[in-house]
């Protein structure tokens, strides 16, 4: 769903051993191995070991001897978020730590054949140049939301969020957010910004909602001609602005010659968009295959570093993905225990030798009664360790900034349909058969709007309220579709969801 071709499995480069190679690659690559090869899996482990170190030492061990990195690292990501609840001095401490090892450990490939440090990275031959699209279309003054075929404004939209909330879909927070958005419709425009998408034809990214509002634009992606056509009509058609970076001296035709490869090519980025003299968002939607997420990952992290460090007036913006470890509020572990209790009397007659059969591993209860905060753990173990990886390190880069006094925008997107979920056969029938257990899967129009508002809020609200805990930041306006509030833990009834999602498509 971003910037590279998107699927939502751990398959790529990297084989069953977690070992790549560096064939046909350039920028960000992983550190050789003694073998003379580059282990995924050495590096996953070893990364999660030195986060946990200073917290939890035993925890550290654990990572560091696991054997089964590909099939075992679950347990080892639940461990991060569970270490870092003690204190919010425990929790910075985690996402320092895991940001300084990966840091330390990524390389660079450079043009020469030479590897570095990621602080070393060595200044491409070429500059960037940008082109300014200004679209010519009406510009979108209200908020409105796209749901089940119909635009949803004002009161009909509040009403939907009510139901939402009701409904444990999403975390009340959201509606307070989205209110505040629908109150404050000059926000939309966020005048005196220029937002950098990286990955910018990411299909839940916010570049057309942030055009249709008027808004300005740096859109950053692959040198793919079919990305350029979308993002450069999505610019023309709407009412703000978009800046393409793009190569000099191209073919004329702006299509074929935009774009721009992140893991390759940091330092160019950098200056190209440390130049710009409006305050700047630096939006991560990016996503890839495999071993590359994690690459592409890293590069936009340190992409982030360099700017940080050279403005004071850089904000940062994230989609978390709600397969992972989250802890909630006791509100939602309440919501989830009287879902639990309450369930029909056949959900109780079929789960209980479900249960039995599974040896207790279908249709557990999600967490302890009265926990708070409570656990959420809604990991996918076939989207495997690097995009789990990934995904923590960009959590760790929010938790860092906002205890530096950045603006972070970091909010907890929707189960959704995109185009990579639909290609994947398992993943589509699970999220068919979502709506059994009380999780609702989104359209990527709703999911767009909906994060793209959140988005909006909190830049022009300084990141949002400030919160005691960097948990419980990152449960702000959390929408997670419900996976937070469901009776069951969500990895005990992803099974069952898929099955009758392939009933339901046959039938």
């Amino acid at each position: 769903m971003c910037v590279f071709r998107p699927a939502r499995t751990d398959r790529g480069p990297a084989g069953q051993d977690g070992r790549v190679t560096t064939e046909n690659q350039r920028g960000v690559v992983f550190p050789m191995a003694d073998d003379g090869r580059r282990s995924t899996s050495a590096l996953g482990r070893s990364v999660v070991a030195d986060a946990l170190r200073s917290v939890d030492p035993l925890g550290a061990r654990a990572a560091d001897q696991e054997t089964a990195w590909r099939s075992g690292y679950l347990v080892h990501f639940r461990r991060l978020v569970e270490a870092g609840l003690g204190s919010r001095a425990d929790a910075v401490a985690i996402a320092n730590a895991g940001l300084g090892a990966a840091h330390e450990r990524m390389r660079v490939l450079a043009e020469d054949g030479e590897e570095r440090s990621l602080a070393d990275w060595p200044r491409s031959r070429t500059d960037l140049a940008t082109d300014e699209v200004s679209g010519d279309g009406e510009r979108e003054t209200e908020l409105s939301v796209p749901y089940h075929g119909h635009r949803l404004r004002g009161d009909e939209l509040r009403r939907r969020l009510d139901a939402w909330v009701g409904d444990g879909v999403v975390e009340p927070t959201v509606a307070e957010a989205v209110s505040a958005v629908l109150a404050r419709p000059d926000w939309l425009r966020l005048d005196g910004y220029t937002v950098a998408v990286l990955g910018a034809g990411a299909e839940m990214g916010p570049l057309p909602s942030l055009l249709r509002w008027g808004a300005r634009v740096a859109a950053l992606d692959l040198a793919r001609p079919a990305i350029w056509e979308r993002v450069l009509r999505l610019g023309r058609e709407g009412a703000g602005t978009v800046l393409v970076p793009h190569t000099p001296g191209g073919s004329g035709h702006l299509e074929r010659s935009a774009g721009v490869d992140l893991s390759a090519d940091v330092p160019s980025v950098v200056d190209w968009l440390a130049s710009d003299n409006r305050r700047l968002v630096l939006g991560n939607y990016v996503y890839a295959d495999g071993a590359t997420n994690v690459r592409v990952s890293m590069a936009v992290d340190e992409l982030s570093r360099r700017l940080l460090d050279q403005r004071e007036d850089i904000a940062l913006g994230f989609l978390a993905t709600p397969t992972d470890v989250f802890a909630v509020p006791g509100d939602a572990v309440a919501h989830s225990t009287r879902s639990y209790e309450q369930r029909s009397a056949r959900a109780k007659l079929l789960g209980r030798p479900s249960r039995t059969l599974s040896g207790g591993r279908l249709l557990r209860r999600s967490y302890r009664p009265g926990a708070d905060p409570g656990i959420n753990d809604s990991m996918i173990a076939q989207q495997g360790p690097n995009y789990a990886l990934a995904k923590r390190l960009q959590r760790w880069r929010a938790t860092v900034a906002r205890e530096a006094g950045t603006t972070v925008s970091m909010n907890v997107a929707p189960p959704t349909r995109t185009r990579s979920v639909v290609k994947n056969r398992a993943l589509a029938a699970a999220y068919a058969g979502a709506h059994r257990f009380g999780v609702e899967v989104f359209e990527p129009a709703t999911s767009n709007v909906l994060m793209a508002a959140l988005l909006v809020h909190d830049l022009q609200t300084g990141g949002g309220p400030r919160h005691e805990h960097p948990w419980q930041d990152e449960a702000y306006a959390a929408v997670h579709g419900g996976l937070w509030r469901t009776p069951y833990a969500p990895r005990s009834a992803l099974g069952l969801a898929a099955l009758l999602g392939y009933g339901g498509a046959r039938g």
